[in-house]
């Protein structure tokens, strides 16, 4: 079953700003995790507001988009953004098109596979690449951080910003850190800039990184 979800951003501030705005997204939890907006996705939407004047026409692109709240968020705010997801996904990259129409904003999608070369990811430099719940599953690490480390060299000066649970404190960004040769360069708790309107629907222990190579 299909549902639309609102998502808003700028309503809930002390005084409402002229740049408000609501992001629909089309959800279904019974296809499949790609199809719905979880935590992680909806902490790194608000930061991607609340930065709106980092992210203003920047090259952005969001690996495992999924429904794509943080990188639509992105293009709503004046940044040039590519969607990606998994190649074999092929509903879930479909799904994002069809959000990118629903809420009239030119995204460009894509399939990628982490950890796999295909032609199109070689021409890809963005400035700041999202991911929100990437660090999800352990297996996935080493895929997801070739690809991660290879658009980082490609563009020197970029960065990755990503939201996950913090199930086993710091210690996995830590240790990836380490392997991975990055560095982070800000650690934060969801709870310490979400607003209390959002904070209030979410539970867990929820961070924020942002992560670049070693030798910036």
């Amino acid at each position: 079953m299909t549902t639309i979800s609102q998502h808003d951003f700028g309503f809930s501030e002390s005084a409402q700003t002229n740049e408000a705005f609501s992001i629909s997204i089309m959800e279904n939890i019974e296809e499949e995790y790609g199809m719905f907006v979880w935590p992680c996705s909806t902490v790194l939407a608000e930061y991607v507001w609340q930065q709106r004047s980092f992210f203003t026409g920047k090259s952005v692109l969001e690996l495992g988009a999924g429904t794509s709240l943080p990188g639509l968020v992105a293009a709503k705010v004046g940044s040039n953004v590519t969607l990606t997801d998994d190649s074999s996904r092929v509903e879930v990259l479909e799904n994002m098109r069809r959000v990118c129409h629903l809420n009239k904003l030119n995204c460009k999608i894509m399939g990628i596979t982490w950890g796999e070369w295909n032609l199109p990811i070689f021409d890809l430099q963005p400035s700041i690449i999202l991911g929100a719940d990437v660090l999800y599953d352990s297996k996935d690490f080493d895929n997801l951080f070739t690809t991660v480390t290879f658009l980082l060299q490609n563009t020197p000066g970029s960065v990755f910003i990503t939201t996950y649970h913090n199930r086993s404190g710091h210690h996995l960004i830590e240790y990836l850190m380490v392997k991975w040769s990055l560095k982070c360069t800000k650690l934060l708790d969801a709870f310490s800039f979400l607003p209390s309107s959002k904070a209030s629907t979410l539970t867990g222990n929820i961070q924020l990184v942002e992560i670049t190579l070693d030798d910036q």
